[in-house]
């Protein structure tokens, strides 16, 4: 049974950071492709940055310099460190994982909001 569990959101003033984390079990996590995924109000769905099972990691140009993506296999855990933060990265945030050729996501997300 897979999970993906977000944590980590919370408000922000803009120019401010945040850690979000996200804690995998129920499968062989250290070897799938992970990523982050952001929905705003009245927005798609858009992904905000992913990082393979050897940690090369890929980035939207909206995040590229802010953001970093990161994990750790040991802990399970995928991370995404948000630094100089814009009212516009003001979403929920999700983690997901490439399964089959899909992402999936399986948490309820983490709210981010920068004012």
């Amino acid at each position: 049974h897979v999970q993906l569990v977000e944590s980590g959101g919370g408000s922000v003033q803009a120019g401010g950071s945040l850690r979000l984390s996200c804690a995998a079990s129920g499968y062989s996590y250290r070897s799938y492709v992970m990523g982050w995924f952001r929905q705003a109000p009245g927005k798609e769905r858009e992904g905000v940055a992913v990082v393979d099972s050897d940690g090369r990691t890929k980035y939207a140009d909206s995040v590229k310099g802010r953001f970093t993506i990161s994990r750790d296999n040991a802990k399970n855990t995928l991370y995404l460190q948000l630094n100089s933060m814009k009212s516009e990265d003001t979403a929920m945030y999700f983690c997901s994982s490439l399964t089959d050729g899909s992402w999936f996501t399986g948490g309820q997300g983490t709210q981010v909001t920068v004012s």
